[in-house]
Parts: structure tokens; sequence; C-alpha cells
């Protein structure tokens, strides 16, 4: 079982930035020759969620087209922890954002088995 828990939402204005940490947390150590990737992802309400950004444990990375080369995903996997730095934040990017865990390359949150509670970051006009 892994838990997740996300930290460093809040609001700002636009063109601000925001850092987003996961916490992860594992009941049992990682079989390391097996795929992880951890990932963030935002909801808004009424709609579905939808991926951000993705980081392999081996440090391959993903994103969403969005919010390339603005968001930038990393991960201290001593600590377990993954980051998600976010500048030239727009309204658009207010949302819910939640840190997942899973076992394929993709942004499809359909993937993903273990979730965080959500941290809300907010970007005002």
């Amino acid at each position: 079982q892994v838990q997740l828990v996300e930290s460093g939402g809040g609001s700002v204005q636009t063109g601000g930035s925001l850092r987003l940490s996961c916490q992860a947390s594992l009941s049992v150590p990682e079989d390391r020759y097996k795929s992880r990737y951890r990932g963030w992802f935002r909801q808004t309400p009424g709609k579905q969620r939808e991926g951000v950004a993705l980081i392999a444990r081996g440090g391959l990375t993903l994103y969403e087209s969005s919010v390339q080369g603005r968001f930038t995903i990393s991960q201290d996997n001593a600590k377990n922890i993954v980051y998600l730095d976010m500048n030239n934040l727009k309204p658009n990017d207010t949302a819910m954002y939640y840190c997942g865990q899973g076992t394929a390359l993709t942004l499809d949150p359909n993937y993903y088995s273990f979730w965080g509670q959500g941290t809300q970051v907010t970007v005002s006009a």
C-alpha cells in the first residue's frame, strides 16, 4: 500500500509561482524491478481529472501540453517526495491538484491506483 500526502497549494496572482510536494509512504519496501510512475493531476468541479505531469522512478518525465515549459516535475527518491514547480501560473490552472502513483507511462488517471487527498491551487487574474 502507498499513502500520498500533498502540500503546497495556495492562492497566487497571474504570473505567480507555487511548489507542490507529494510525500509518499510505503507500507512495504518497493520492488525496484517494477515500473513506478508518480504524477500530478488536477480537477475542477464538473470536469474529469486530467494529467499534468509524471515522472518515472528513473527520472523520465512527461508533461501535458498546456503546462510544458511552465511546470517542472522532480523527485527525491531517497525521501519519496515528488515536487511540482509551477511558474507563470494562469487563472485556468486553478484546480484541486492530486498526486497519484501508477505503473504505466501515461497521464491517463485511470491507470493510477493510489491517490492523495489533493491540494487547492487558485490563480486570480
